[in-house]
Parts: C-alpha cells; sequence; structure tokens
C-alpha cells in the first residue's frame, strides 16, 4: 500500500520505520524542516514502562492545588479562565480515582514493556547508540509524597519488572553526587528503565527507514483529509495528493485533522519545558536519569550534559519559557546537583503536547476507512513510541498486533 504518515516525530518515524520493513511504500510529511524538532527534540527522554504513570493519580489534584501559588510549581496556570480547561480537568479528575487509576498505569505499562523489548531488538540489530543510560531512580521527599505513590508501587510489585524501594543512604550508592542537603526519605530504583537522547535516535530511525524507501517530504502541512474512492486526499500546504492508507501521528496536528473527520476526543493543549545544561563537574553529576516526586520532573545524564524536564501549562501555546517555570526548573536542578554546573546558563526549550484525560497512548483505525492514529501521552516521554509504531503497521497489514490493544483505542471514548 501506499501510506502517508504525517508528522515526523519519533512515532511518526518508527510509524514509517515498522511500514516499510512490513513493504509498504511510505512517505512522511512534516512541517518543520527535519524530524525530531518539535516534541521529539529536547524533552526528558525516558524509556521507562515500570516509572511511566498517568498525571491522573490519587491524590493529584490536591496535591497539584496545593503548590500552584509556591515560587516553584510543576503546574503554570496562566489560562485558568478557559471554560475549555475546566471541562478537560473535570474529565481527568475523574481518571484519578483509584480504580481508574490501576487500569490506566496498567495499559501504560503494557505498551511501554512492549514498546521498550522493541527497541532491544533494533538497538542491537542496528547497533545504535544514542547516548542511552540505563536505571532510574524515583525520589521521594516526604512521607506523604511516598503515600501517594503506593498505589503505583502495589501495581508495580504484580508485574515482573524488576524494582526496589530504596532507603536513602542506598540510593546514595546508586547516584553518589546527590545532595545530602535536600531532603530524601526514600526511592525507587527500576533497573531497566533508561533514557536516551530522543533526537538523535529518530534521527537514526530516519537513516534507516530511508534505505528501506521512506520518502520525506518537510516544511509541508496537511490541512485536509478526506475520502477520494477507494482512496484517502491529502490537501497540504501547496499541492494535493492521495494515498491508500493515511497515519495521524502528528501530536497536537492531530487535532484538528480528527475533528475534521468526526471523531471528538478530550485533548488539552500542554506546553512543556526542559532546561539542558553543560556538566562542568562531572564528579557532582548524575550517571543516570532520576524522577522528583515534588516537582513531577525528571533529571536525566546526556554525554556531557544534564537536562531537567518538568512543569506542564495548559492551554499555553507560547515558544519562550517563562519565569516561573525557569525557577522550578532550577531549583529541581540545584536541590540535588547544586555542583555539577551552572543552571543559570541552560539552554531552555518549549513545546506543545496533546494530553488526554487517562494519560494512555491513542492508536488504531479511526471511522473514515484506512486513516489511523498513533499518539503517545506528553508526559511520559518517548515509552510507548516504538509500540505505537509496531501495532499500526500490524494493523494495516492485516495482521494481529503482538499484545492486547484494549484500551488503547478510540473505543474508549465512545
Amino acid at each position: 500500500m501506499q501510506v502517508a504518515v504525517i508528522g515526523g516525530g519519533v512515532v511518526g518515524v518508527c510509524t514509517a520505520y515498522f511500514l516499510a520493513a512490513a513493504g509498504h511504500e511510505v512517505v512522511v510529511i512534516e512541517r518543520g524542516s527535519n524530524v525530531a524538532e518539535d516534541s521529539s527534540f529536547a524533552h526528558s527522554g525516558l524509556i521507562a514502562p515500570a516509572s511511566a504513570a498517568p498525571w491522573a493519580a490519587p491524590g493529584m489534584p490536591r496535591q497539584l492545588l496545593s503548590t500552584l501559588f509556591n515560587q516553584a510549581s510543576p503546574l503554570l496556570l496562566r489560562h485558568r479562565f478557559d471554560p475549555a480547561l475546566w471541562r478537560w480537568a473535570r474529565r481527568w479528575i475523574n481518571e484519578c480515582d483509584l480504580a481508574r487509576f490501576q487500569i490506566n498505569k496498567s495499559r501504560l505499562q503494557r505498551i511501554g514493556t512492549y514498546s521498550h523489548s522493541l527497541l532491544d531488538q533494533m538497538r542491537q540489530h542496528y547497533h545504535l547508540d544514542y547516548e542511552q543510560i540505563v536505571g532510574h531512580l524515583q525520589l521521594f521527599r516526604s512521607e506523604r509524597e511516598l503515600a501517594l505513590a503506593r498505589p503505583g508501587l502495589a501495581l508495580l510489585a504484580e508485574t515482573d519488572l524488576p524494582h526496589q524501594l530504596l532507603e536513602a543512604d542506598a540510593a546514595r550508592l546508586i547516584e553518589p553526587a546527590l545532595s545530602i542537603t535536600t531532603p530524601l526519605l526514600r526511592a525507587l530504583y527500576l533497573p531497566q528503565d533508561e533514557a536516551g537522547n530522543c533526537a538523535l535516535f529518530t534521527k537514526q530511525i530516519k537513516t534507516i527507514a530511508a534505505q528501506l524507501g521512506v520518502g520525506f517530504r518537510f516544511k509541508t502541512t496537511v490541512d485536509r483529509i478526506e475520502k477520494a474512492g477507494q482512496q484517502i486526499m491529502l490537501t497540504c500546504t501547496d499541492d494535493s495528493f492521495t494515498a491508500d492508507a493515511v497515519i495521524l501521528a502528528a501530536g497536537c496536528g492531530n487535532v484538528a485533522l480528527l475533528n475534521a473527520i468526526g471523531v471528538q476526543v478530550p485533548f488539552l493543549p500542554v506546553q512543556k519545558y526542559s532546561a539542558t545544561c553543560t556538566i562542568r563537574d562531572f564528579d557532582e553529576a548524575p550517571l543516570a536519569s532520576l524522577s522528583d516526586d515534588t516537582y513531577k520532573a525528571t533529571i536525566t545524564r546526556f554525554g556531557n550534559r544534564i537536562r531537567v524536564t518538568g512543569v506542564i501549562e495548559p492551554g499555553a501555546r507560547y515558544a519562550e519559557v517563562p519565569e516561573a517555570a525557569q525557577r522550578t526548573l532550577h531549583r529541581i536542578g540545584t536541590d540535588w546537583f547544586p555542583n555539577a554546573t551552572n543552571y543559570s546558563n541552560a539552554t531552555l526549550w518549549s513545546s506543545v503536547q496533546a494530553m488526554v484525560p487517562d494519560g494512555v497512548p491513542l492508536l488504531g483505525p479511526t471511522p473514515l476507512r484506512n486513516v489511523f492514529v498513533g499518539m503517545d501521552d506528553g508526559t511520559n516521554g518517548w515509552t510507548s513510541a516504538l509500540g505505537i509504531g509496531k501495532i499500526l503497521a500490524d494493523q494495516l497489514s492485516g495482521q494481529v498486533p503482538d499484545i492486547d490493544t484494549d484500551g488503547l483505542t478510540l473505543s474508549r471514548y465512545g
């Protein structure tokens, strides 16, 4: 089949690779000038099925509201009077119910574990090096944070994913540079979770996909898709063409295209921020990746760089990183690794991502024949990207996916 993949982020490029490997003729259409220029560019890089969890969790609404007016907060609300935000928030609060959280986290772990296994296979087969690091620590500063994490820990105990709940001293043996002045109660060690340079990985897969015959059209925006006989017509910035099938993998760019074909999903545009710094003292720097449960943020080591990723801002569509977000990112870095770098000289980044209330990836066919959607949830990095791409390639090829897709498709929204 001739397949058009809309979106050149990690999901779109991985999908194109798996489609080409299955024998399809594929073109990737991307509005930017290269792959991985937007949401896949400078985020946390976590590939972490064990630690992946939806933001919709028991106790989360109260925890976020309690920090909203602090100098450093994981949440910014400059658009707090937007009616659409509060309609979405009501659905999100419903997903914070314990039973719903258990369902959603299990779904995340199912596709995340599958995606991780595919990544292992590709890394070995193609000898990929994308600054990957293995091992992740989830840091808890207080008993309250640890209590809120209990439902997730209970679910983790039911899986085969290795994990250890450590005392502070044991955590510092894994990450010796952790500051001793910042309170640390316990830490969850996840030895198989990892992180990597997502933009570098996406470009490497682009090269491999191109060798399999995948074409790339950059600086092109798809304005409309519609049925044209047995094919799909794509109306782009400067021309139109048809394809046998279309994959929507453009993140927030999917929303208008889905709405146009009658698919209504409760997406919320969310701005995410990160700060990347060059390491000044390697003895004082992290060895791998960590998450700070207080701020719902991550600290990741990429070669000679540290990246702090965190703070979400619903409804924002700005290019700059606001001072409030910069303060929070600076606070997280200096709390845990104060002497590793000069956080004031960080390279800042922001991106708009589409967030759904349950925090679970969305994939599979739409009501329009041979049009499929593939979206990960921006709060969990690219944990599910390869799994989404492989499942979509299997579905389009008429093959049964390797894992159960129940709860991952549009059917969960009626």
